[in-house]
């Protein structure tokens, strides 16, 4: 009973809890559905034209993880300013976020452009040419929006910190609704081919950054930036976002590195695995959509409970998101499997590609019902707590000893092809799983002090 009483003064009712959570999972599913969308009607085009997007794209989200990392440290500090009640710390936080991302954002980008021939060639190395040639044309569009990115990711992790999801939410909503309209447009109507793809995805990522932006100028807020604009950065605060945001981004980039050079392993294979890895792909982030959706809410809602001093709090409202998780990745794959036939028969595949994509997809769903949620939702209750480091070293030792090591192993060597670079992911997986939750179970994470 006194267990009871004690709880009603906790920071998050469950009302709080479903109001964070509900938005965030609309938000995965619309960028999912449109991801899928996208490569449905670029089918059209070719599937040298699908591989050609799923090859720039895992440079791109390469990319975009490094902001989003960054993003994330400037959330959790500005969570635990805000568990603290020091609301004039958490904005200035906020403002030192917004300079901070925009100007690495537009370095990264002119990088790219600079040396854009030597990633390519350099990653994905012998391709087909008409790959190739699809990959160039796109990359010189999308690497534009890198920047407007960068914004929408920060504003948004924001408006998360707050317990706002709606927000980015709905501009989310914008954003992907713009994509999927441009693309049937210049895809269908104008006949064009990944410029159809790209040029919408521009577009709409350039109008979600402004409207995020304009959303968290907004006094108002608990958590806002200046208005006029604070071009004068506080090194202080940006060294604590840094503290949290490096060694995620570091975690972040190193895994999609790993994917990146799997995706080289993957292209030896030939054109159909390569489209079924990337159809597979894109629906496997389906499969993984609740966990990475609590995933952010662990970060808002332990960030805040961190900030306050309460680890009793933190590991209260840890074991209460990762049962909804579980429960969520449960139904989200048995929907999936069912809705298998039609999904394969919507990309317009042939019948060899279909065959490895299904394979892969069945495997990876029943994984992720089992292992991902330890994986991948569990260790931000680490992040939140400041604890980066020991989760950076975990997931990139197991990164580069399981997933890259046994990808080798198996699909060239044992000659499993792309279905064993699925099965390496999931030994990486599950000894993430293990290394997490050694942790979590001793007090050392509950000791990291920015």
């Amino acid at each position: 009973m006194m267990q009871d009483l004690d709880r009603r003064g906790y920071l998050f009712s469950n009302k709080d809890l479903l109001y964070l959570i509900l938005p965030l999972i609309g938000e995965q599913i619309l960028a999912v559905m449109v991801g899928m969308a996208d490569m449905i009607m670029v089918a059209q085009v070719g599937e040298s034209a699908v591989s050609a997007i799923s090859l720039v794209d895992s440079i791109n989200i390469l990319l975009i993880n490094v902001f989003a990392a960054v993003a994330t440290g400037g959330a959790v500090v500005c969570g635990q300013f805000l568990g603290k009640r020091q609301q004039k710390r958490a904005c200035i936080t906020a403002d030192n976020l917004f300079l901070f991302t925009t100007a690495f954002a537009v370095l990264i980008m002119v990088f790219v452009y600079c040396f854009r021939h030597l990633l390519l060639r350099g990653i994905f190395g012998d391709i087909d040419p008409y790959v190739m040639q699809y990959c160039e044309r796109y990359l010189m569009i999308v690497n534009a929006s890198i920047p407007f990115i960068a914004i929408y990711n920060s504003g948004a992790a924001l408006f998360r910190a707050m317990g706002n999801s709606k927000i980015s939410m709905l501009t989310s909503l914008v954003m992907n609704g713009i994509n999927v309209i441009g693309n049937a447009v210049l895809i269908y109507g104008l006949h064009m081919e990944v410029e159809g793809a790209a040029i919408p995805t521009l577009v709409s990522r350039i109008i979600a950054a402004a409207v995020i932006y304009l959303l968290i100028r907004n006094q108002d807020l608990i958590l806002h930036v200046s208005k006029p604009v604070n071009l004068k950065p506080e090194f202080k605060l940006i060294k604590k976002i840094l503290y949290i945001g490096v060694p995620n981004g570091i975690e972040n980039s190193m895994f999609q590195l790993g994917k990146i050079l799997v995706l080289s392993l993957v292209s030896a294979f030939g054109t159909a695995s390569i489209a079924a890895n990337a159809v597979s792909g894109t629906v496997a982030t389906f499969q993984c959509l609740p966990g990475i959706a609590i995933g952010l809410a662990v970060l808002t809602v332990v960030s805040r409970c961190v900030g306050a001093g309460d680890y009793q709090q933190a590991r209260y409202y840890t074991r209460k998101l990762m049962g909804i998780t579980y429960g969520a990745m449960l139904v989200t794959n048995i929907l999936v499997f069912a809705a298998l036939p039609l999904i394969l028969h919507m990309y317009n595949l042939s019948a060899e590609t279909a065959q490895i994509a299904e394979k892969i997809m069945i495997y990876h769903g029943t994984c992720s019902i089992l292992i991902w949620p330890l994986s991948f939702t569990f260790p931000n209750t680490l992040r939140a707590a400041n604890d980066v480091r020991y989760s950076m070293v975990a997931s990139i030792l197991s990164m580069w000893i399981f997933r890259i090591g046994f990808s080798y192993v198996l699909a060239k060597y044992m000659q499993m092809g792309v279905f064993g670079v699925w099965i390496a992911m999931t030994i990486d997986w599950l000894a993430r799983a293990v290394l997490f939750v050694v942790r979590y179970r001793g007090k050392k994470w509950e000791q990291h002090v920015i």
